[in-house]
């Protein structure tokens, strides 16, 4: 990488419940190098969950008992309606030249009640996975998909994820609160969009938060269309990782990191940005997702040089995996699909990316998401191209 001199507005930030506080910015000024990283000792990583309910036949291998899917009739060669309930490419059925595909992917996982009144409520108590602090309830069902739910922060190596349980009967909690792991937090139910009550689960998710400066973003591209009642806490901003795979992994590898979790994703698609003025802001809370940042000591706002742009790599379903400083100059976001097929990408990407084969494209919710993931932490109000 080339040597730059810069001159950069560099704003000092303090942290509360995860929500930058601006206390004022200096001028800085960068002569010829570049900001290195610092070796820190590294903070408990570890990872501890239990699951949300009694139901706990997903450690037993028993699907069909754990998971609520969707209700249709398989035809020959088709995976049966609980599945739909796994985590993944799981749902919408496609039939396309080269077999079954399932195009719709579900961030998480949704599990059965055990306890119904004879009128068929669930009654099943919903409790913390792990030990963390409740950073978000959503009281107003009809404001999102999810129905009520609430949003528990846990630190796990220095980094914050965030646990989301959906289509609640009840909250047992509130904001601020901390929570101890298996404390009681809500009751099941079916609040929330295409949820009946035949089909009452717990929808629950553990998730990456793609960016602070979610409320800008939103404005910029979806504000005509609806309010945003959620905040940072919007489910377009907490994307998904593989929570069924982290439960199985750590009964077998207890010491498992979600850093580890993620070199085990397949990188479907990757699209290089243009560099913005400050580091993405994901990578202020998940250093972990560039080699070049995994040692160093967050300063939030601070210039560093890495390149001219960073190439980010993706799985099909649209979850950051890597990044890494490029020296390739770009105006604007440059795809590269990973794995080529004759099957129409928008089919295997949730909807990211269009075409198929060598001719493809990001389709528009494709910009978005690139839009979100690569702004920086002080641009709060335009995105970096």
């Amino acid at each position: 990488m080339g040597m730059k001199t810069w001159v950069s507005i560099v704003w000092l930030t303090a942290f509360s419940k995860n929500r930058m506080l601006v206390a004022g910015a200096c001028i800085v000024f960068l002569f010829s190098g570049v900001i290195s990283p610092r070796a820190i000792a590294q903070d408990d990583s570890r990872i501890s969950i239990v699951l949300p309910t009694d139901n706990d036949a997903f450690f037993r291998g028993a699907g069909p008992e754990f998971y609520m899917g969707t209700y249709r009739r398989p035809r020959p060669n088709e995976k049966p309606g609980w599945t739909a309930g796994q985590y993944g490419f799981v749902r919408n059925v496609r039939r396309t030249s080269q077999g079954v595909i399932y195009s719709r992917f579900h961030e998480g996982i949704d599990i059965r009640p055990l306890k119904r009144t004879s009128r068929g409520e669930p009654l099943d108590e919903i409790r913390a996975i792990a030990d963390g602090e409740v950073v978000y309830v959503n009281e107003r069902a009809s404001r999102s998909n999810y129905g009520l739910y609430i949003v528990v922060e846990h630190w796990w190596g220095q980094s914050p994820y965030y646990s989301l349980y959906a289509h609640l009967k009840s909250i047992g909690v509130s904001i601020g609160d901390q929570v101890d792991q298996g404390a009681p937090i809500g009751i099941m139910g079916y609040t929330g969009r295409g949820v009946s009550r035949s089909r009452a689960h717990l929808h629950l998710e553990i998730n990456l938060m793609l960016s602070e400066a979610f409320n800008a973003w939103y404005d910029d591209h979806l504000k005509r269309a609806a309010p945003n009642h959620h905040e940072i806490y919007n489910g377009l901003n907490l994307v998904g990782i593989d929570i069924a795979s982290l439960y199985l992994e750590l009964r077998e590898n207890p010491a498992l990191t979600i850093p580890e979790l993620f070199t085990r994703e397949t990188p479907f698609f990757e699209v290089t940005v243009p560099l913005g003025p400050t580091l993405p802001d994901i990578l202020w809370r998940y250093p972990w997702l560039c080699d070049e940042l995994k040692d160093w000591v967050p300063e939030y706002g601070a210039p560093i040089e890495m390149g001219n742009s960073w190439k980010i790599t993706f799985a099909a379903s649209g979850l950051p995996i890597k990044f890494e400083p490029s020296d390739e100059v770009v105006d604007s976001p440059k795809l590269n699909v990973l794995q080529r097929s004759s099957i129409a990408y928008q089919y295997l990407t949730n909807g990211l990316v269009r075409g198929r084969g060598n001719n493809f494209s990001l389709s528009e919710s494709g910009r978005r998401r690139i839009d979100l993931i690569s702004r920086s932490v002080d641009d709060l109000g335009n995105s970096g191209w």
